[in-house]
């Protein structure tokens, strides 16, 4: 037969039927030499340890035990016979009493003189493995035996080998019966891959050229999807059918239009010309012919070219694919690390997402301090033991960020042990194994380094970890840079809107240090209820800003003395949403607003400026609403004297729950008690 499928079947058959022949041939092989030695072996030991119980009794004058002995022996299936002979051939000793005297096989004695001790043969279709051992005399011996004679006669024992051959035979089965199965097996498996992956698509594409051969361009349409390849192939062939198709058809309409003017046109020039051109047309055909004779003969040649491709293809896409997923994981670290501007935030983030891309088992981030002579700690991970967050290493020899940053260029050490140069104990408290280490930069300046250390499967780290770290530590350098400038830029509006704040407090003597105080009673009671450290810091903000809005207020107003009128009053409660409208430029201080333009809303919802009530004032709003009302009450007023803080803390008491969130009320007054006991 003349097929591509059962040539490549058949030799692949073969192929494997000689390498597993091989394979099964030496791993009997292996078992037969195995088991010779453990018989020659156990042979040996059983030997010498019946020899040496023959001395010893000779020895103490017991030699009737050797026969009892013998005859024990001789009771063991797997021992044939044991005997002692001298060196001319007489048996001396036997298990059974008939054979002495008689002389033993010839070979026996062949193979004693020959000094062959261990040797094997075959009795009754049973395999023997011989031992023959010399017992010598000795003085022990001399009052019974002549002291002149060398040896006293030979020990002579057969193991039979039976019961090794059977487990042999079982372990040969098992071994034959495992390759055959598995070698039926790869053949399944190689005879789908072929019918599904070749025979399958090649076969549509010959059924489907069948069409195209009769003209049926609808059924000639094929769809193969087994492989990219194929997929590819079948739509450039479905292309090629529909611009056959194509042109046939108008070429067909050429034809009838042709055959129109001919019936039309009477004249013979006409006609002629009418000819001329069907002659062209006929001439396209022919050469649409050849170009459709060329382009099957293009797929011909695609065909093998597919063969040849796929084993390509299957290598560049795995590592296509490895390249892809670092790509992707360094675009999503480089969206995540530009998604935030807290360095702390920042920090962390590089650095388990650099653990996590290179597979390490330790990462951190040193930063230099402020005069250059040492690191502090930016963030770490996989640490044995957390260190303290003011820790300081000094840059010193044998350190790798030392040479990073002296250097300002990365670091590659796939064995420490190799290099002399770098200590094998880190300052931070592990043993480092392999390491990468690039400088992070700002401004062409070394601020840091970022470190990788210690695979978590073992390997080393290698170039092109080296090339990932430094891609990643060039992005760290410009987002360390904007979050450096980005908490510089927030600074700097605090400290303008603040400055505004002090100046508003400033021309006031009453007001004077109200913020402040604010302030400080607003982050007892956050810290006292448990807020985070996040909201904390809003919190701080909104408390040092609350009556911004106030320099939208007339001065003289806010300096009356006088009763204030319902206007006045409804221009002073205009101050929380004149304060918001002033920070709203301000991107980060989105939270602080809300704070600001409901610090003076109600608990039972009968405050300004949208009178919410309960829940739907945020906590830090209801507990801004409690310090700023306590210190208020506290100070003096141009209307009023300041109020005792017994009174104060009795007005808060009695309107909790309706004026302030209960519990925020109920916390404060627990702070303001404990301060006073501690007094």
């Amino acid at each position: 037969m003349n097929s591509l499928k059962v040539k490549f079947i058949g030799l692949t058959t073969a192929i494997l039927l000689i390498i597993v022949g091989l394979g099964v041939w030496h791993q009997l092989t292996t078992e037969r030499a195995v088991f010779q030695k453990l018989t020659a072996q156990n042979s040996r030991i059983l030997g010498e340890t019946i020899r040496n119980s023959i001395i010893s009794f000779m020895e103490q004058g017991e030699n009737e035990r050797v026969g009892e002995v013998f005859k024990a022996i001789e009771e063991e299936s797997s021992i044939h016979n044991v005997q002692i002979f001298d060196e001319t051939g007489r048996i001396l000793r036997s298990g059974n009493n008939k054979e002495i005297g008689g002389l033993i096989p010839a070979s026996d004695l062949h193979a004693y003189r020959s000094k062959n001790f261990t040797s094997s043969h075959d009795h009754d279709g049973i395999e023997y493995q011989v031992r023959l051992l010399p017992i010598f005399n000795s003085p022990n011996c001399y009052f019974c035996h002549d002291k002149e004679q060398r040896v006293l006669g030979v020990l002579s024992v057969h193991v039979s080998m039976a019961q090794l051959n059977a487990l042999q035979q079982k372990g040969r089965t098992v071994t034959i019966t495992t390759s055959v199965v598995m070698l039926l097996v790869l053949i399944m498996a190689i005879t789908f891959f072929i019918l599904h992956y070749v025979e399958h698509p090649v076969r549509n594409m010959v059924n489907a050229m069948t069409h195209l051969e009769r003209g049926q361009f609808d059924d000639a349409i094929v769809t193969i999807d087994s492989s990219n390849e194929m997929a590819l192939l079948s739509r450039k062939f479905n292309r090629m059918v529909d611009q056959l198709r194509s042109q046939i058809q108008e070429m067909v309409h050429q034809e009838r239009e042709i055959a129109i003017s001919r019936e039309k046109l009477s004249h013979h020039e006409a006609i002629e010309g009418m000819n001329r051109t069907l002659e062209e047309r006929l001439k396209e055909i022919e050469y649409l012919n050849i170009t459709l004779e060329e382009r099957i003969e293009d797929i011909e040649e695609a065909n093998y070219k597919i063969a040849d491709l796929a084993g390509e293809l299957e290598s560049k896409n795995t590592t296509l694919e490895q390249a892809v997923s670092r790509l992707s994981a360094l675009y999503d670290m480089g969206l995540a690390i530009n998604a935030t501007m807290e360095l702390e935030k920042l920090f962390d983030l590089l650095i388990r997402k650099t653990v996590q891309t290179l597979n390490a088992s330790t990462g951190y981030i040193l930063l230099l301090d402020g005069d250059n002579s040492g690191l502090e700690i930016g963030g770490t991970i996989g640490l044995p033991a957390p260190l303290p967050a003011d820790t300081r290493i000094p840059l010193q020899e044998g350190g790798i960020s030392n040479w990073v940053v002296n250097n300002g260029k990365p670091l590659l050490v796939q064995d420490i042990n190799t290099s002399g140069q770098f200590h094998r104990q880190s300052p931070l408290g592990f043993t480092r194994e392999t390491i990468i280490c690039a400088p992070i930069m700002v401004k062409n300046k070394p601020i840091g380094t970022i470190t990788m250390a210690n695979r978590s499967n073992g390997t080393s780290f290698y170039q092109d970890d080296l090339e990932l770290l430094s891609t990643i530590a060039a992005q760290a350098g410009v987002a360390i840079n904007n979050a450096q400038l980005y908490q510089e830029q927030q600074e700097t509006y605090l400290n303008t809107v603040q400055a505004l704040v002090s100046a508003i407090e400033a021309s006031d003597a009453y007001t004077r240090g109200h913020s402040e105080r604010v302030t400080r009673y607003s982050l007892k009671l956050a810290t006292h209820i448990g807020l985070s450290q996040e909201r904390i810091k809003v919190l701080e903000q909104a408390a040092v800003l609350h009556d911004i809005g106030k320099i939208g207020i007339d001065l003289a107003l806010l300096h009356k003395t006088g009763k204030l009128s319902s206007s006045d009053i409804s221009t002073l409660q205009q101050h929380p949403q004149i304060g918001v409208k002033i920070l709203e430029p301000i991107r980060f201080l989105h939270n602080v607003r809300e704070i600001i333009e409901h610090h003076h809303e109600r608990f039972d919802g009968k405050g300004y400026p949208h009178g919410l009530s309960g829940e739907a004032l945020c906590l830090e709003a209801r507990i801004l609403a409690v310090a700023d009302t306590y210190d208020a009450m506290t100070s003096n007023r141009p209307y009023r004297k300041a109020l005792s803080q017994d009174v104060a803390l009795q007005e808060i008491r009695d309107h909790a729950g309706t004026q302030f969130d209960p519990e925020v009320a109920s916390a404060f007054l627990a702070i303001l008690d404990e301060e006073r006991l501690s007094a």
